[in-house]
């Protein structure tokens, strides 16, 4: 398999929608954390982590290198571990998530697009690892 740039064609349109949810996800924590925090602590702490998560795999996936690219599967595997034990779980406690976090339900006030996009993220990763990379 050869090598591809993970920033570069597809990678690059991953960056865009990455960077779109880090805008969106961060908003919506700091509105929720400044304006509703005392109603749903847990979820809107989760919704800025998740916030964070974003911010950190779109840098990691801009960027160039091993480490860069160590980083960025670090993150968007958080992400996709995020998203499923957070998706379970607010089915299975709805009581804690009166206000839905960006992961609730699967992602499904955001179209289940925080489902989809960890799985694509990892398979790209996957698709563009560097000869160098060890995950061992």
């Amino acid at each position: 398999m050869a090598e591809h740039a993970k920033n570069r064609g597809f990678g690059r349109l991953l960056v865009v929608i990455y960077a779109v949810f880090s805008l969106s996800a961060t908003a919506r924590a700091l509105y929720q954390v400044l304006r509703k925090f005392d109603q749903a602590p847990l979820s809107i702490s989760l919704s800025a982590v998740s916030a964070i998560i974003y911010i950190v795999a779109t840098v990691a996936l801009a960027k160039r290198g091993v480490n860069a690219w160590k980083l960025s599967l670090a993150a968007v595997s958080t992400e996709m571990v995020g998203v499923l034990l957070i998706g379970i779980f607010s089915f299975v406690r709805p009581d804690l998530f009166e206000i839905a976090s960006v992961w609730s339900h699967f992602g499904s006030g955001y179209g289940y697009i925080p489902l989809i996009l960890p799985m694509v993220g990892l398979w790209w990763l996957n698709r563009t690892k560097p000869a160098t990379a060890h995950t061992a």
